[in-house]
């Protein structure tokens, strides 16, 4: 399969914003409704090893699931609510699972009943469909 550069760059700059745009703006509004939870948009908690900012650092990895997503967006329906239900569904459920079964695991963390709720589905969501949202804007007609 032939993969056009501006495919991978257009799906990593649409994860990428989609971090503080889409899954930060869902994180501040359960901030709102949930006294306790932390304040988003974090630019001082340092990421080991390098020291980058918490923030950035998400986004540098939303962008890297953003690649993934624009890989296989062009077998998503072109419709747009039911792209966009797709775009949600891929950032709630695929980065989810990963992060229990992947990533968790790796960090040392066993994936466990009481760490499913429904906030870490929304959140991840909210990203999925800000991708979807920025790269259908930015996304050339002819990329596909």
């Amino acid at each position: 399969m032939k993969v056009d550069i501006r495919v991978l760059i257009f799906g990593f700059v649409a994860g990428f914003l989609a971090v503080p745009l889409f899954h930060q703006m869902a994180s501040y509004l359960l901030w709102l409704m949930m006294p306790g939870r932390s304040f988003p948009w974090n630019m001082s908690t340092a990421q080991h090893p390098f020291g980058i900012p918490a923030l950035i650092n998400l986004s540098f990895w939303g962008g890297v699931w953003g690649v993934l997503f624009a890989l296989i967006e062009r077998w998503l329906p072109r419709r747009r609510p039911l792209y966009l239900i797709c775009a949600l569904l891929f950032g709630a459920v695929a980065t989810t699972l990963a992060g229990w079964f992947i990533f968790g695991p790796l960090k040392g963390q066993a994936f466990s009943m009481a760490r499913v709720n429904w906030i870490i589905f929304f959140i991840n969501g909210s990203w999925g469909l800000g991708t979807g949202v920025i790269l259908s804007l930015i996304r050339p007609r002819r990329i596909s």
